[in-house]
């Protein structure tokens, strides 16, 4: 492939690193930790490890119908601290997020403060040396921060979504930094999610969603896969009691200790699934019990909003440290307004045939 190397974006003068720093911080080109200065030699790197040319078009966000380049990722991707391996991964996450169904524009406008959380499957987790056990959520990986900072970078500068403008999040949440995650696919009794979302085994792939804050739960008393579930499932009620009713996407993260007890009771994903969607469910009139009497009484309070479509909305995701019955429930931004999207990641570059 003939990469060209003209580069669109105006090139900034800075003494040196920190004086670089200073101007995107005063700016507002960054989330308020330093970055790598996106220099036109590092940009173009990038760009070669990933197999694209400045011009080229990795999508567009459907609303605002801005056009998002090759460059301007790239650029994100610099800034945020990532290797130019890291751009393949990148590159599919962001091409997950211009999906209309994700809807970027409406989460990332919303009060809500939600952010996108990326799960990564396949033999790119391993060439790139990504984090799915101890401290899977947090700073164990340098892969796993940056690709998630890199989505943070882009939706600043890229999208426009900068607080107070196109991001009017009341709170926010930590995860709006980077969350970014890898299955535990070595040590988990289940096919990885990226498969049970339709693409092959061995597949290198992302899977993007719209969360607010992550729910931990912890049941360390029990071995029943039942009772176990009825902790994650409080949980997934306890958000649509104080949150959001609608129904939509979850994701489940289950770290070993809970897998293993799954698996003795021969437990699959699919039976974890249809179990939980039972349970995953309250009555309008349960909104009194929250503060919430002024709004149950404007519809039949007997009403039941399950929290899922059906068990497919439930995703599951292995990872999480060897001990501690430490799991988590990671809500969706807004029912079936934002739905995780599922892309493998493209083999057209060297670095991605080397990561797989």
């Amino acid at each position: 492939m003939t990469v060209t190397t003209a580069l669109a974006s105006p090139i900034l003068e800075a003494e040196d690193a920190l004086d670089a720093n200073e101007l995107f911080q005063k700016n507002g080109w960054t989330d308020g930790l330093p970055i790598i200065p996106p220099t036109e030699a590092a940009t173009l790197r990038f760009l070669e490890a990933a197999g694209l040319s400045p011009s080229d078009l990795v999508g567009v966000e459907p609303v605002r119908r801005r056009r998002i380049t090759a460059e301007k990722v790239a650029i994100a991707a610099v800034m945020a601290g990532c290797l130019p391996e890291y751009m393949p991964v990148v590159i599919a996450a962001i091409k997950a997020m211009c999906e209309p169904l994700f809807g970027l524009h409406g989460n990332t406008a919303s009060t809500a403060g939600a952010g996108p959380m990326i799960v990564v499957n396949g033999p790119v987790r391993t060439a790139l040396g990504m984090n799915s056990t101890h401290n899977a959520f947090a700073n164990a990986s340098r892969a796993n921060a940056t690709i998630g900072r890199t989505m943070r970078l882009f939706i600043l500068n890229v999208i426009g979504g900068y607080p107070g403008q196109l991001d009017r999040a009341t709170l926010g949440h930590p995860g709006k930094f980077t969350f970014c995650v890898a299955e535990d696919e070595e040590d988990s009794p289940w096919i990885p999610l990226s498969v049970e979302r339709g693409l092959p085994v061995g597949t290198s792939a992302v899977t993007v969603m719209s969360v607010v804050s992550s729910h931990q739960i912890m049941n360390e008393w029990t071995h029943d896969p039942k009772a176990i579930l009825d902790t994650y499932g409080s949980a997934i009620r306890t958000n649509m009691l104080t949150y959001s009713i609608w129904a939509g996407n979850y994701m489940m993260v289950i770290p070993k200790q809970h897998r293993q007890i799954f698996a003795a009771a021969g437990w699959t994903k699919q039976d974890i699934r249809e179990y939980t969607f039972e349970i995953a469910q309250v009555a309008r009139k349960e909104w009194r019990s929250v503060g919430k009497a002024a709004v149950a009484g404007l519809k039949d309070e007997e009403q039941i909003y399950r929290a899922f479509r059906s068990p497919d909305d439930l995703l599951i995701v292995a990872a999480g440290g060897p001990a501690g019955g430490f799991g988590a429930i990671c809500p969706p931004w807004y029912g079936k307004k934002s739905l995780a999207i599922t892309k493998p990641i493209s083999q057209d570059s060297a670095e991605a045939r080397k990561a797989t």
